[in-house]
């Protein structure tokens, strides 16, 4: 890990703490002012800003927490007790000047388990024409796709496993056989479920097939999708707010290729912006959800899971998002993101 993506200063923004964020890693930054240390940013107190609608183009010194944990070099070889009394994961060792010689991490002492508390079910929406990745899914269906040694719907699958999950449901309809031969085919350690759409239901219908069949809360993930984040924090806040359902949504950076005019009322320029960069959040397609949605929905009806969404929040219930970074979402859904997914999970 290049060192430089753990240290900012006060002057930088949210957004470019996010960004550093991504790249480092260990969900921790720790500002400092010509090395000597000021405070320290997690993921944790970015989030916490985002979700009281904080501008990410503030700077740093909004979020950033000014009485860190910290060690002399003298007491370096109480790194690992100190992260475990206060549940940090990170820790920087000083010297008497109080400048940064270097910074421990847990993770890299110990293995971290990301675990769900109890035994989380997982229902994956796999029916899907995958229009946007033809010529491929005219002879696969789109979670066949292979992802090296692996079809993407089994990347995903494997990854829930990882936190305790054992339970998975896939809803299929274009070209269902062959997902099935190619799963039945598998030696499982956990149980897969088909739900067979007997017509197209839209990105939310296909859920209503579930009707009494799951009682808990589960996640709901489309089929060409990853999230490299811990969704254990994600779950926490999704149960702690009192959500229906919880949006994991990720940060999108995208810059104009050109120069953008603002016109004023008499027509003349009221400012130029030579190719302007636009921050925004962007839906995941992978959510938390209460059973009490999948009850609430006409059974068998074609219906797209934004229209669900929005119904909800009429009705005054709560829906959530769970804000992650650009790097921590991977999405195969068009050819080119496929390629690029290949290559973040080191397939090519």
């Amino acid at each position: 890990m290049d060192t430089k993506t753990i240290y900012i200063e006060e002057n930088n923004t949210i957004l470019e703490a996010m960004q550093l964020l991504d790249k480092n890693t260990k969900r921790i930054l720790f500002v400092h002012n010509n090395g000597i240390l000021l405070a320290s940013v997690t993921d944790g107190d970015i989030r916490r800003w985002i979700l009281k609608n904080g501008d990410i183009q503030a700077e740093i010194k909004f979020v950033a927490n000014y009485r860190p944990k910290y060690l002399y070099e003298e007491q370096a070889d109480l790194a690992i007790s100190v992260m475990r009394k206060y549940e940090i994961d990170a820790i920087p060792i000083l010297n008497a000047e109080h400048v940064i010689q270097k910074v421990i991490f847990l993770n890299n002492l110990e293995q971290p388990q990301r675990k769900f508390d109890n035994n989380i079910p997982v229902v994956m929406m796999a029916g899907g024409l995958g229009a946007r990745l033809s010529p491929y899914t005219n002879i696969l269906p789109k979670p066949l796709i292979p992802i090296g040694d692996y079809p993407i719907a089994e990347h995903i699958i494997k990854q829930f496993c990882t936190y305790g999950c054992k339970h998975f449901y896939m809803i299929v309809n274009y070209k269902r056989n062959m997902i099935k031969a190619y799963f039945d085919e598998l030696e499982k350690d956990y149980d897969l479920k088909f739900v067979v759409e007997a017509k197209p239901l839209g990105t939310g219908g296909g859920i209503s097939l579930l009707k009494g069949q799951v009682q808990e809360t589960f996640i709901l993930t489309n089929c060409d999708i990853l999230i490299d984040d811990d969704l254990t924090k994600a779950y926490k806040q999704h149960i702690e707010s009192g959500n229906l359902i919880t949006m994991i949504c990720s940060l999108k950076n995208f810059s104009i290729p050109y120069g953008v005019v603002h016109i004023g009322e008499d027509g003349t320029i009221e400012s130029m912006q030579e190719k302007p960069q636009m921050s925004f959040f962007t839906n995941t397609g992978c959510y938390f959800v209460e059973p009490e949605v999948v009850e609430g929905l006409a059974y068998n009806e074609p219906i797209d899971f934004p229209d669900i969404i929005e119904k909800i929040m009429e009705e005054g219930k709560r829906v959530g998002v769970y804000p992650i970074g650009e790097e921590a979402w991977l999405d195969m859904g068009q050819l080119d993101e496929l390629e690029k997914m290949k290559k973040r999970l080191g397939c090519q």
